[in-house]
């Protein structure tokens, strides 16, 4: 927009308006680079079944105990028949990845291109180890093919997956799934502000969303929330349609 355009003459503050230096001729390319991504993530998980995603930090150490744990609550989901789907890299993804392919499940990575977390973990079936450049699509994908979602102790990146499912059952842009924090002294302080700040004090959210975010160490308490959740279902199904 020039500064000699009418619109700007009349209103003065736009004639100081900051401006971009230069817009790369390919960023109008970038769309069939967000297609073919979607098209190729659509063709591996739509053939893969009901699946749980497990989020956790990449930081978390094999002798750890949440590490240890994913592998046990990883392993139990399979042995319920649910595949698992992790990030793809180190730590609790490892784990998660792991507990299924040592019980024989179907074991899912979905990679994203880090400076830090590169390839994926070799506890990923091979067929099944998506690797994507931008992370909505990623999010997509766990989001789309989750019959639940477990949540391990983690960093910002375990905080914005947690709460954008949430968001998304909240305002009912997905089939709402059962959203499980594991780790009681990691999570018990966040889900008490969340009460007594975000609910009690604010009333920023409604008390029937304390329901979303139930609180377990017990591998067996998840597996008994996700089988109430289905017990009335005889066939599972993606959570939304695009």
């Amino acid at each position: 927009m020039s500064k000699n355009d009418p619109f700007i003459k009349k209103n003065k503050n736009l004639s100081n308006r900051k401006q971009w230096s230069k817009i790369k001729g390919e960023n109008s390319w970038t769309m069939f680079k967000v297609i073919s991504e979607f098209v190729d993530s659509f063709e591996v998980m739509n053939n893969i079944g009901p699946c749980v995603s497990i989020f956790g930090s990449a930081r978390t150490k094999p002798n750890q105990k949440y590490y240890k744990l994913a592998v046990k609550i990883a392993k139990r989901m399979t042995q319920e028949g649910y595949g698992i789907i992790t990030g793809g890299g180190p730590g609790i993804m490892e784990a998660g990845n792991k507990g299924a392919a040592k019980n024989g499940g179907l074991s899912v990575g979905l990679n994203i291109d880090l400076p830090f977390e590169q390839g994926g973990n070799k506890y990923i079936n091979p067929a099944h180890n998506l690797n994507h450049r931008y992370f909505f699509i990623r999010k997509v994908m766990f989001v789309k093919y989750a019959q639940a979602f477990i949540v391990m102790p983690g960093g910002f990146g375990t905080l914005d997956e947690l709460f954008e499912v949430l968001t998304l059952i909240q305002t009912k842009k997905i089939t709402p799934v059962p959203v499980i924090l594991v780790g009681t002294k990691f999570w018990g302080g966040m889900r008490e502000w969340i009460e007594t700040v975000m609910l009690e004090q604010y009333g920023n959210i409604s008390a029937k969303d304390m329901d979303l975010i139930p609180l377990t160490d017990d591998p067996e308490e998840i597996v008994d929330i996700i089988n109430k959740f289905y017990k009335n279902e005889s066939k599972l199904k993606p959570n939304y349609a695009l």
